[in-house]
C-alpha cells in the first residue's frame, strides 16, 4: 500500500504511464532519477489505459521496470470516455498525494487527462518528448500533443526540430530543454539482452526464415477503416512473396481484422501473424529484420537507432528526424507505393542514416539532473 503522507524537504514528483511507449519511456526515468537525483521522491502511477498482460506485465519485466504505485485500472473506450475516465479516476488520486509536478511522457490520452487535471489544481506539469508534430490534426495524438505541451512549465525535446515547433505556439524558450530520446536509452540498454528471432519464434510455433520482413500496425487510421485494412493486408501478402513477413498483431488490430473478415489473409502462409511480444522479442525480431514496416511512431525511432531500414505506412509522421538522419521513409498508405519502396529497399539495402544528437543512452539522466535542479529552485521560491 502506498503512504501519501509527505517526506518533509524532499521535493515529490509524481510520474505517469499508461501504455506501451509510456513504459518504455519511463524505466530509463526512473533509473536515472535513483542514480542521478535520489532526493526526489518518485510516485509511479498507471492509469491502466493499456491493461493486456503481454502488452503490460510482460513489459514490467523486461525493462525491470518496478510495479507501479497506484494502478488507476481505466481500461479501453472511445477516446472521449476513457479520458473523461482518467481524468475523474485521477484527480482524488492527485489532491491526495500533493505532488510538486507531474512528469508525463508521449502523446496518449492519459497524457493529456492527467495533465489537464493537474494544470487546473495547479501543479507543475513535465512533459517528455515535447514539441513533436505531424501536422496531422485529425490524428488524436497530435491533439494530445498539442494541447500537453501548452500545459506544460518544463518541456523536454527528444529531436533538434522539435523546439521550432514549441517556439511557433508561443512556448516560452527558457521553458524547452534539449534533452534527447529516453526510448533509445531503454533499446541500447536492454539490446544485450535481445531475444534471438529464431528462439522468439520457436516459442510460438515458428520456424525462422533465413531473412525476413517485420510488420506492425494499429493507427486507427490503418485499421478501423475496413477498405483501408483490407488494400494495406493484400499489399503485404504480395510482399510476402518476395519476403516472408513477421506479423506481431495488436489486440485492437486483430479484432478488426476478425470484424473484416480478413482471417483469410492471416492464414497466407509467407505472413506468421504472432501475438503481442514482449519487449525483448520484439527487439530482437526488429535488429534481425531486413525490413520493418509500420505506422508505430517509437518503431520509426527504433529501426534508426538499430540502422535497420523502416517503411512508415502512414502520409506523415511527428519523428522527422528519422526521415532527415535516419533509416526511415514516410512511404504512405496507397498499396502500389507500399509494395514499389519496398522493393526498393529490398534491392539496394535501403537508407543507411545516422544516429541523432543525443540518441545516446544519456537522455535520462539530462532530464533528471536539470528536473531535479528545476524542483530545487521551485521549492526555494518565496
Amino acid at each position: 500500500m502506498y503512504d501519501p503522507v509527505p517526506q518533509s524537504g524532499r521535493p515529490h514528483l509524481l510520474c505517469v504511464v499508461a501504455a506501451r511507449p509510456n513504459l518504455m519511456k519511463m524505466a530509463p526515468i526512473l533509473a536515472a532519477f535513483a542514480q542521478v537525483a535520489p532526493q526526489v521522491r518518485v510516485t509511479l502511477l498507471h492509469t491502466g489505459q493499456h491493461y493486456d498482460a503481454a502488452m503490460n506485465d510482460q513489459l514490467f519485466a523486461d525493462l525491470g521496470l518496478r510495479a507501479p504505485d497506484i494502478n488507476l485500472e481505466v481500461g479501453s473506450g472511445s477516446h472521449a470516455w476513457q479520458t473523461a475516465e482518467i481524468m475523474r479516476r485521477y484527480e482524488p488520486v492527485h489532491i491526495e498525494l500533493a505532488p510538486d509536478a507531474v512528469l508525463v511522457v508521449g502523446d496518449v490520452n492519459s497524457t493529456l487527462a492527467c495533465a489537464l487535471v493537474a494544470a487546473k489544481l495547479g501543479t507543475a506539469v513535465i512533459h517528455v518528448e515535447a514539441g513533436l508534430r505531424s501536422g496531422e490534426r485529425s490524428m488524436p495524438e497530435e491533439i494530445n500533443r498539442v494541447l500537453t505541451d501548452q500545459l506544460s512549465s518544463l518541456l523536454f525535446t527528444s529531436e533538434t526540430g522539435a523546439r521550432a515547433n514549441l517556439l511557433r505556439e508561443g512556448i516560452v524558450d527558457e521553458r524547452i530543454h534539449f534533452a534527447g530520446n529516453v526510448m533509445i536509452d531503454s533499446l541500447l540498454r536492454q539490446l544485450p539482452d535481445a531475444v534471438p528471432p529464431r528462439v522468439a519464434l520457436q516459442a510460438h510455433g515458428h520456424d525462422c526464415p533465413p531473412a525476413y520482413g517485420l510488420l506492425t500496425l494499429h493507427r486507427p487510421s490503418n485499421v478501423d477503416d475496413g477498405a483501408r485494412l483490407a488494400a494495406l493486408m493484400a499489399a503485404m501478402a504480395d510482399l510476402s512473396r518476395q519476403l516472408p513477413l513477421l506479423f506481431p498483431i495488436h489486440p485492437r488490430t486483430r479484432a478488426m481484422l476478425d470484424q473484416a473478415g480478413l482471417g483469410e489473409v492471416l492464414r497466407h502462409r509467407a505472413i506468421l501473424a504472432l501475438p503481442p511480444l514482449g519487449y525483448l522479442e520484439m527487439l530482437g525480431l526488429m535488429q534481425g529484420a531486413r525490413l520493418v514496416l509500420t505506422d508505430s511512431g517509437g518503431i520509426q525511432e527504433e529501426t534508426t537507432a538499430l540502422g535497420i531500414p523502416c517503411l512508415t505506412l502512414r502520409d506523415n509522421t511527428e519523428r522527422p528526424v528519422t526521415v532527415s538522419e535516419g533509416t526511415n521513409t514516410v512511404a504512405g498508405t496507397q498499396p502500389a507505393m507500399i509494395l514499389a519502396q519496398a522493393r526498393e529497399v529490398l534491392r539496394t539495402g535501403g537508407k543507411r542514416g545516422r544516429i541523432p544528437q543525443y540518441w545516446d543512452g544519456h537522455a535520462a539522466e539530462r532530464i533528471a539532473a536539470t528536473t531535479a535542479q528545476w524542483l530545487a529552485r521551485r521549492m526555494t521560491l518565496p
